[in-house]
Formats: structure tokens, C-alpha cells, sequence
């Protein structure tokens, strides 16, 4: 036997928590069955990394999804949320059923290009005008995975996949979409800037409105080929950024900057918390649907991809508000609250009968 002394164990590193003491583990979900390298996984991990940092309790968030590889996704994140995977096109209807009856959960919808421009892009739109309080992320790669990668409503005209004829069909631009249809909070990001998606996911989750978030997310399987336009390589190579985009929690106190004026923008959301816009194009102005609509249409003329928070508006009341629906949530008004009584029902049936 040897003399040596026996090596002292290591020390256990300690658990960082979040602001509500919680580790990060608490916002994970189950292993990933997607293709190794597909950049839905990254979304994933953006996701768990916001919700995180936000000190969202996991039990006050629901999970929503629709069908196709984007929908599988909630299973990879937030184990411990709510969650609902819907039928193909359907989950905005399902979300506004659930909303109307819990308004206090945060729903964090996923959904696909073919999810939400083909099926279920009449359900989008009504969600969208009715500006009920969810986010709503579409990770976008221009193909149907599950189906082996035909061309879906958002391929843009003159992009390759790795097999197949070049996609001639005019695009939807679910951006321009939204903008037109009045969505407080639109933006568009790429699976590749970890950064720049995180702080506009959290921003997303302080939004009391609908925020929508169309993230190009490469198809490694069936789109990521130097022909493609939603590949890495092309995406990386042909992004026009509006803006670094920063998030400062409602729980930490924002810092004066100084910089010269207009290289800076503090936009306050709903619950204090702070997005911060470093300028880099002069001239978009995020409160102007004009603007944004612009730097969608000059993009989309020179093949380029434009990514940052597109338009904003705070001035229009959430979906809640327009229902009039009362501050307790309606799973938890008692049955006593809403049955009327036996006399309150007699002056109702002696006023329509007389």
C-alpha cells in the first residue's frame, strides 16, 4: 500500500442563484432529439438563460407550441412550466383560451415558419389585432423539417436548398405582417447572436402586449447550404443590425451613460424594466411602423437580413384590458362571485320579459 496522503477532495462549487434564489436548473427541460447543430437549440437555450435572469418563477409560465420541429421544442426548456403542445396552426387560439381564463401566467409561444405563415397564419393574425400579453418566438428556416424539407410561405425568391430548384414563390415577411397589423413589439434576431437574442427575449417577457420575435434559425439537415438564405454562413454574412441591444431588469437601477446624444435610447417597459438601444443605423426610429417598414423593404431588395427590435408601442392597451377582465384571474373568482343569485335572477327575467 502506499504512503502517500490522500489527495483532499475538492471543493463543490457554489450554486449561482437567481434574484428569486433559484438555480438555473430550475429552467431546464429534457434532452434535445433535433439534428446535432440545428439552431432551434440555441433559441432553447436563449429561452432558459431569459427566463433565468428575469426571475420569472417557473410555475407562472406556460410553454405553448404548435406542430413541426419548432414545437418539439418546449420539452427542451422549462421543465418545470406549464405547458401545451397544440395542433398544427392552432396554438394561438389555445393560448387566448388559456389567457382569457389566467391572465397572470407569462405565455412564451413557439412556433415555425410553417407553423405560423401557412396553417395557422389566420389564427396569428387575430392574435396579433386582439394584442393579447404573450411572446411569440417563430424560429424561422424556410423549410419544413418534419416533411423533409419542401420550401415554406417565408423562403425568400432565389434561395437554394440542399436539394431541389430555386424557391421562386414570393416570400410572407411575418415582420412586415405584424407591423401592418398594429403588434406592439416586433423584432427579428438570428440563432447565431446569443447576445442580441437574449436581450430582446427578456425584453419580450417584461412586454405587456403581443411580442413578436421572428428568429432565422438555419436548418442544418435540409437549408444550410451557402445557397441557402436562411443558412449561418449567408446570415452571418448578409445581417444589417439596427441596433445593439441591451436589458436592464426593473430590479437594477439603470445607469446614466454618457455618450453623445442619440447614440443611446432607454426604452421603459411595462413592469420598469429598461431595453437599451445602441444606434447604430441613424436613422430607424423604433416608435415609427414607417421606419420599420422600411428597413424590412430596403433589406428584402439587396437579399440582406435586418435584425433588432423593429417597432415599438406602449400606448395600446393588452387584450385583458379590452375585456374589461377583472383583476383576479377568472380560474380563481369564486363560483359565488359568478353565480348570480335567485333574486338578482328574477329582476333579470321580470326586466326582459317586460
Amino acid at each position: 500500500m502506499s504512503d502517500a496522503p490522500a489527495r483532499p477532495a475538492k471543493a463543490a462549487r457554489p450554486v449561482k442563484l437567481n434574484v428569486i434564489n433559484e438555480p438555473k436548473d430550475s429552467y431546464t427541460g429534457g434532452k434535445s432529439s433535433l439534428c446535432p447543430g440545428c439552431g432551434h437549440d440555441q433559441i432553447s437555450n436563449v429561452i432558459i438563460a431569459a427566463a433565468w435572469e428575469n426571475g420569472i418563477e417557473p410555475h407562472r409560465i406556460a410553454k405553448m407550441s404548435g406542430i413541426g420541429c419548432s414545437s418539439k421544442t418546449p420539452a427542451y426548456y422549462l421543465g418545470q412550466s406549464h405547458g401545451f403542445n397544440t395542433v398544427h396552426g392552432r396554438m394561438p387560439s389555445v393560448t387566448t383560451g388559456a389567457y382569457a381564463v389566467n391572465k397572470d401566467l407569462l405565455y412564451l409561444g413557439v412556433s415555425g415558419d410553417g407553423d405560423s405563415a401557412s396553417i395557422g397564419i389566420g389564427q396569428l393574425i387575430h392574435a396579433i389585432r386582439r394584442n393579447m400579453d404573450m411572446v411569440y418566438i417563430v424560429e424561422n428556416n424556410g423549410v419544413y423539417g418534419l416533411t423533409k424539407g419542401q420550401y415554406s410561405a417565408t423562403a425568400d425568391v432565389g434561395s437554394k436548398k440542399k436539394k431541389g430548384k430555386v424557391n421562386t414563390t414570393q416570400p410572407i415577411d411575418l415582420c412586415a405582417l405584424a407591423i401592418n397589423l398594429g403588434c406592439t413589439f416586433v423584432a427579428r434576431s438570428f440563432s447565431g447572436s446569443k447576445k442580441q437574442l437574449t436581450s430582446l427575449i427578456k425584453a419580450a417577457m417584461s412586454h405587456k402586449g403581443f411580442a413578436f420575435i421572428d428568429v432565422i434559425s438555419p436548418c442544418v439537415t435540409f437549408n444550410n447550404n451557402d445557397e441557402s438564405m436562411r443558412s449561418y454562413g449567408y446570415v452571418k454574412e448578409n445581417e444589417i443590425t439596427l441596433h445593439m441591444t441591451d436589458y436592464i431588469p426593473h430590479f437594477n437601477p439603470v445607469e446614466e451613460v454618457e455618450v453623445p446624444e442619440g447614440h443611446f435610447r432607454d426604452i421603459e417597459l411595462h413592469d420598469g424594466s429598461t431595453i437599451r438601444l445602441e444606434t447604430i443605423s441613424e436613422h430607424h426610429d423604433p416608435s415609427s411602423p414607417m421606419a420599420a417598414l422600411t428597413a424590412l423593404h430596403e433589406a428584402e431588395t439587396t437579399q440582406k437580413h435586418v435584425t433588432g427590435l423593429l417597432y415599438f408601442d406602449n400606448t395600446k392597451p393588452a387584450l385583458a384590458e379590452d375585456l374589461g377582465i377583472v383583476d383576479t384571474p377568472l380560474i380563481d373568482v369564486p363560483a359565488t362571485s359568478l353565480r348570480p343569485s335567485s333574486a338578482l335572477l328574477d329582476e333579470l327575467n321580470a326586466a326582459l320579459l317586460g
